[in-house]
């Protein structure tokens, strides 16, 4: 399985090799050869864990992407979004945006943690496991493989009060989100290139449905297609009685990270209110153009801008710890 990671064309290898000067130089310590010693296996078993378990539950790869953002975008990339509720402390996963993150992504972290801590006890962090996991799902799915930094340290906090205002909401504007990614210090093409995991995974009907279901008479939002839009009004239509009713991203390739989430912006098949208006602001469009007529450039740009979200809020030895499990803190009353 592992083997799948280290076959990949000139231009990944090339693409790769970028990404690496930038996560050399890492701050907080991070290198890629950061377990060079202390677990020289780490990210063999992280991959070959992770993999496994996209081949038996194939929504694995888009969950953790999705959980590898939520954990970055909320005090840092710091495995914080891992922790359960205790007596002690309401967690990062409770909050409601977070309720909906898949349990096979935690499932998978889990998996590689266990395994890991089987061969070098102590040694690897959740959050280095995240990012792992969520880069090697990327690159099973026909994405850009790139050089992840190394050397994070798990959060000693996690708060579900911390969680509102950190995170993109599904009908979110083009400025509004714009303004929160800037905040966090990404430019506006690092936000699209970023948007483009919507390329897997899928959406439940109750963060649409102000798109499909306006008022009487089959309304929907004009910005869609008009068959894709009755067509989701059709899947969705008893959502209301069932929360899990939910539709591909992309309902073109579904299983493959590729740049069809682009293409689909440009022909109205966007699902979120999010995802439809970088095809129309001014500031979003050019990226989203970009990135429809070249995958190439959308794979170098994601990359890059992949291992920069991974170096938010990183915690050290002296704000961090190596959790034993990945949904505990070490000190059970923190």
């Amino acid at each position: 399985m592992a083997n799948q990671l280290r076959r990949r064309p000139p231009w990944m290898l090339l693409a790769a090799a970028a990404v690496f000067l930038l996560a050399s130089s890492a701050g907080a310590g991070l290198t890629t050869r950061y377990y060079r010693k202390s677990c020289p296996r780490a990210e063999q078993i992280v991959a070959e864990v992770v993999m496994n378990k996209q081949i038996t539950s194939p929504t694995t790869a888009a969950g953790a992407l999705r959980l590898f953002f939520h954990d970055c975008f909320v005090g840092g990339c710091d495995a914080s979004v891992l922790v359960s509720t205790n007596a002690f402390n309401r967690a990062e996963r409770q909050a409601d945006i977070n309720l909906s993150l898949p349990g096979d992504a935690f499932d998978a972290v889990v998996r590689a943690k266990t395994a890991l801590e089987l061969a070098c006890p102590g040694a690897v962090s959740c959050a280095d496991i995240l990012a792992l996991a969520a880069r090697d799902l990327v690159t099973m799915l026909g994405g850009p493989f790139f050089a992840v930094p190394l050397g994070r340290k798990d959060a000693l906090a996690s708060r579900a009060a911390a969680v509102e205002g950190n995170l993109p909401r599904p009908n979110m504007t083009a400025g509004a989100m714009v303004a929160l990614f800037a905040a966090k210090g990404f430019s506006v093409r690092e936000m699209v290139a970023l948007a483009g995991a919507h390329t897997v995974g899928f959406s439940h009907c109750k963060e649409f449905a102000a798109r499909i279901f306006q008022g009487g008479g089959g309304a929907f939002d004009p910005a869609m297609e008009p068959r894709f839009a009755r067509a989701l009004q059709r899947a969705c239509a008893n959502y209301l009685n069932d929360g899990t009713i939910s539709t591909f991203n992309d309902v073109m390739t579904p299983g493959k990270f590729d740049n069809m989430y682009y293409l689909n912006l440009k022909r109205g098949l966007g699902l979120l209110a999010s995802d439809q208006t970088l095809a129309a602001d001014a500031r979003t469009r050019p990226f989203v153009d970009l990135y429809a007529s070249n995958q190439s450039a959308f794979f170098d740009d994601f990359s890059r801008a992949m291992v920069k979200l991974s170096l938010v809020g990183v915690k050290t030895e002296s704000n961090g710890e190596v959790r034993r499990r990945c949904d505990q803190f070490n000190n059970l009353a923190t």
